[in-house]
C-alpha cells in the first residue's frame, strides 16, 4: 500500500486510518461475564426482589454522599421523577439552557409545566449561570442544570443563586458520572441529581437510571409516584448487577479517560477551527461521556457535515452534536430569555467524539489525531463531493 493510499482520506477513496470502525461498547470485562454467569445459575435474574437493586442503590447514596438512591427505567424517566419529586405541576417554569437534551425538554412539557429557556456561556457552551435572574419569576419551580459533551456547570453560581431564591435544582448528570467539581460530585449540588445507565453511558445496562437526592420529602413523593402495587418504573435484578462492578470502577476509568482527552487535545492544539468545549482542570474533572468540540466551518475550510462524514469513514466515531430546543419546538412551547445567540451557534457548530475511544491506549488516540490532520489536510477536496445525505 503506498504512503499516498494512506495519506488519502478515506471519503475520497483512501484507507481508513481504524479500517474496523470505533471500538465496540459495552466491553464485555470478565465482571460482566462474571455477573451473567451468576444471574443464570442462581436464577437471580428473573426475581422481582432480589439483593442486587437494594445493594446499587446503597453503593449509589455512598459514592456520592446522599441520604437516598433510587434506581427506575431510564434516564428520562429519572428526569420526569425528579420534576415531580421537586413538586412540578401544571402552570410552573422550569429553566434549562436552550441547548439541552430534547428529552428534558419535553420532560417538563409533559407535566404541563413551561420550559423557559436561557442562553450558553459563550466560553463553553454550557448552562450560563449569568442569564438565571433574568429568567426567574414568582412562577419558577425549578432550574434543570445538564453538564453537557465533557463539560461542567459552575454550580456554586448557580446554587448561590438559586438558594437566594428558595428554588430547587435538578442536576442532569447522566453525561458526567464520576464528575467533580471544586471537590463534589456531579449529581449532588442541588435538591435531585439525576444519572443514566443507557446502552451507550459510562455506567450502562442497556436501559435505566437513578435519582439521588439527600431531602426525604423528595425521595417520598418520588416513591409515591412509582410504586403502584408495583414499580411502575422498575430497574431490574440483572441490571443493577451489571452496574455495580461498573461503579466500583468509575473513578478509575473516568482517571483513563481524561488523561486521553488530555492527550488528543494537547496533539491537537493550533489546529484551527476545532476547539475542545472545556478542558479539565484541577478543581473540574468532567466524565466524558462525549467530548465535544466548537467546530468553525468558516476557519477548518469545510462544514460541519462534511467534517463528520469524513472522520467517520475513517472510523472515528465524530457526530454533530444536539438540535437546540428553541429552534426544533413552536415558539408557544416556551418562554425564552434574550435572543439565545450562543445556543444557536452550538446547534450550528457542536461535534462530539464518542467515548470508548478513549480507553485505547496511546495509538487509538493517535489515529483521532491522524485522522482529523488527515480530514484537515484534504479539506477542499472534501468539500467538493457531496456528503452522503446529499448523495443521490
Amino acid at each position: 500500500m503506498s504512503s499516498s493510499e494512506l495519506d488519502l482520506p478515506a471519503i475520497l477513496g483512501g484507507t481508513p486510518v481504524r479500517p474496523s470502525g470505533p471500538p465496540e461498547w459495552p466491553v464485555l470485562e470478565d465482571a460482566t461475564k462474571d455477573v451473567l454467569r451468576s444471574m443464570v445459575e442462581t436464577g437471580d435474574w428473573g426475581r422481582y426482589h432480589g439483593r442486587f437493586v437494594p445493594e446499587l442503590c446503597r453503593q449509589l447514596s455512598e459514592y456520592h454522599a446522599v441520604e437516598h438512591a433510587l434506581v427506575c427505567c431510564s434516564g428520562t424517566a429519572a428526569i420526569e421523577l425528579a420534576l415531580r419529586g421537586v413538586g412540578v405541576q401544571e402552570g410552573d417554569e422550569v429553566i434549562l439552557a436552550a441547548y439541552d437534551f430534547k428529552a428534558n425538554f419535553q420532560n417538563v412539557l409533559h407535566l404541563k409545566a413551561t420550559p423557559v429557556l436561557i442562553d450558553l456561556d459563550p466560553a463553553t457552551f454550557q448552562f450560563d449561570p449569568s442569564q438565571l435572574t433574568a429568567a426567574i419569576t414568582p412562577k419558577t419551580r425549578a432550574i434543570l442544570v445538564s453538564h453537557l459533551h465533557g463539560g461542567v456547570v459552575d454550580m456554586r453560581q448557580v446554587r448561590l443563586i438559586a438558594e437566594s431564591k428558595e428554588i430547587a435544582i435538578i442536576e442532569d448528570a447522566c453525561q458526567n458520572p464520576g464528575a467533580m467539581l471544586y471537590g463534589q460530585r456531579a449529581g449532588t449540588w442541588g435538591a435531585v441529581g439525576v444519572l443514566s445507565f443507557g446502552g451507550s453511558k459510562l455506567l450502562t445496562s442497556g436501559r435505566g437510571g437513578a435519582i439521588l437526592t439527600s431531602q426525604s420529602v423528595i425521595a417520598e413523593r418520588i416513591k409515591r409516584c412509582v410504586l403502584r402495587g408495583n414499580d411502575a418504573y422498575p430497574l431490574s435484578e440483572i441490571q443493577a448487577a451489571l452496574v455495580i462492578p461498573q461503579l466500583e470502577a468509575l473513578d478509575v476509568m473516568n482517571e483513563r479517560r481524561g488523561s486521553a482527552v488530555c492527550q488528543l487535545c494537547s496533539a491537537l492544539a493550533g489546529l484551527e477551527g476545532l476547539t475542545a468545549l472545556q478542558m479539565p482542570t484541577q478543581e473540574l474533572q468532567p466524565g466524558y461521556y462525549k467530548l465535544g468540540f466548537r467546530f468553525t466551518a468558516s476557519h477548518f475550510g469545510l462544514s460541519r457535515e462534511h467534517f463528520v462524514s469524513a472522520l467517520r469513514a475513517e472510523g472515528i466515531a465524530m457526530d454533530a452534536g444536539f438540535r437546540s430546543n428553541h429552534l426544533i419546538h413552536g415558539s408557544r412551547r416556551f418562554r425564552a430569555i434574550g435572543e439565545l445567540t450562543e445556543a444557536t451557534r452550538a446547534d450550528q457548530e457542536i461535534v462530539t467524539l464518542h467515548h470508548p475511544v478513549l480507553l485505547g491506549d496511546g495509538s487509538a488516540i493517535q489515529q483521532v489525531v491522524q485522522a482529523i490532520q488527515k480530514v484537515h489536510r484534504y479539506a477542499l477536496q472534501i468539500a467538493a463531493v457531496a456528503p452522503p445525505s446529499e448523495q443521490p
